[in-house]
């Protein structure tokens, strides 16, 4: 059951996000919110910050608008011990901005630790060369990203992640109070 203060899952397509520093992953679910399957990958201007008006966050938006989608999900790559990094920066920037893009849709960061591990993995256990993997593991990573949201939101009754933008609270240090 969802806790007091969050909202259960909103019935229909959502779309899994997977940023990488070059290109976005893309996916979609079916209207009942059962399976992900790939939809796209989206280059992306390396080494800029995401901004609004950047081609990859308007493609995203206009995915969105055209599969009616009532949500989207973007993954939130972690260290094995739950710490973020510059990826994780990157991760949350991007869902910023396409938070404001694709309002009132919402956006949501869902922890997508291994994603493209084992979205490489099960690439080549299907036979996908290395060369042809780049083309299509953002969107298998994004497949994985978005299963794994729909997954946790039919085991919980509540929307899997944290809203985009949502400010973290810094960790308490030792012998600090606030």
């Amino acid at each position: 059951m969802p806790g007091p203060r969050e909202e259960p899952p909103v019935r229909g397509v959502r779309l899994g996000v997977d940023v990488g520093t070059v290109r976005v992953g893309v996916a979609r679910s079916d209207p009942g919110g059962v399976l992900a399957t790939p939809l796209e990958t989206v280059d992306r201007d390396p080494g800029a910050p995401p901004a609004p008006e950047d081609p990859d966050v308007t493609r995203i938006a206009g995915l969105v608008a055209e599969h009616g989608a009532v949500g989207v999900v973007v993954g939130l790559p972690k260290s094995l011990s739950g710490a973020e990094g510059p990826s994780a920066l990157l991760a949350r920037t991007y869902a910023g901005v396409l938070s404001v893009r694709v309002a009132p849709v919402p956006v949501r960061l869902v922890d997508e630790r291994l994603t493209t591990v084992d979205a490489h993995r099960a690439l080549s256990e299907s036979g996908v060369a290395g060369r042809r993997q780049r083309s299509v593991v953002d969107q298998a990573a994004a497949v994985l990203i978005l299963q794994s949201a729909l997954d946790a939101e039919r085991a919980t009754g509540a929307q899997a992640g944290e809203p985009a933008g949502r400010r973290r609270r810094k960790p308490r240090t030792k012998g600090t109070r606030t």
